[in-house]
């Protein structure tokens, strides 16, 4: 996450970062935790937050909703106000998988990878949307959590926001998949930049390589860009 320069509200963070141990099998273990200072004042306002580094279970959406709220629940009794999950966390990165594309052609086994991986999408707003609602307002956390949006026959690599009395703000689209994300990934466009509102400040964010994008940086007037990557 990154502060607005010059802003009045948000001065000071302390953020818990939340990694997954994994054996040498790849099979996550106990979550490893680390408080950081994210800046120097001792006077301002401090916010508390928890970054979490976590993988999806590939193909079980309702599995990956459980084990996020267990994660909120870990969050929320350290005492963090904003829980931020990684992109696509919900629906999954299909980090190295082809799905059977190459130039003029795609294999069988890559139409059923990709089948599986469309039926593991959200629909937004749906019933995971109004699940995810439900774990903020339990735990009265600020959410944001990239997910896999189907609309339609298009999926989008999206990030949803929730505030703490569990309501759903919106979302934002990523604008540019990155490189062969395009196959799998619709282009997002400028009407999904919001900025909310929030008790713990006016919350966005961008996704992986946006974050290398200037000027949508500027765009978007926040004190707290929550990067999800």
């Amino acid at each position: 996450m990154s502060k607005r320069a010059g802003s009045a509200l948000l001065d000071n963070y302390w953020g818990f970062c939340m990694s997954e141990v994994v054996n040498a099998h790849g099979m996550a273990l106990v979550p490893s935790i680390q408080e950081v200072e994210m800046a120097p004042s001792s006077s301002a306002r401090t916010i508390r937050a928890t970054v979490v580094q976590a993988s999806t279970i590939f193909y079980d959406t309702p599995a990956t909703l459980d084990k996020a709220e267990r994660l909120v629940e870990e969050a929320t009794a350290l005492g963090s106000q904003l829980v931020v999950f990684p992109e696509a966390f919900v629906g999954g990165y299909p980090r190295g998988a082809s799905f059977g594309v190459i130039i003029g052609n795609r294999s069988m086994k890559g139409r059923e990878d990709f089948r599986k991986y469309y039926s593991s999408a959200i629909d937004v707003p749906g019933p995971e949307v109004e699940r995810l609602a439900g774990i903020a307002g339990r735990y009265k956390v600020h959410l944001v959590i990239g997910v896999v949006e189907r609309a339609g026959y298009t999926l989008f690599c999206s990030v949803l926001f929730f505030d703490a009395q569990g309501q759903y703000l919106g979302k934002h689209r990523k604008l540019m998949p990155t490189a062969l994300e395009r196959v799998i990934w619709g282009f997002g466009d400028g009407s999904t930049l919001p900025v909310f509102d929030t008790q713990v400040g006016r919350l966005g964010a961008l996704i992986c390589w946006e974050n290398r994008m200037p000027l949508l940086r500027t765009a978007m007037n926040r004190d707290i860009l929550c990067s999800n990557c």
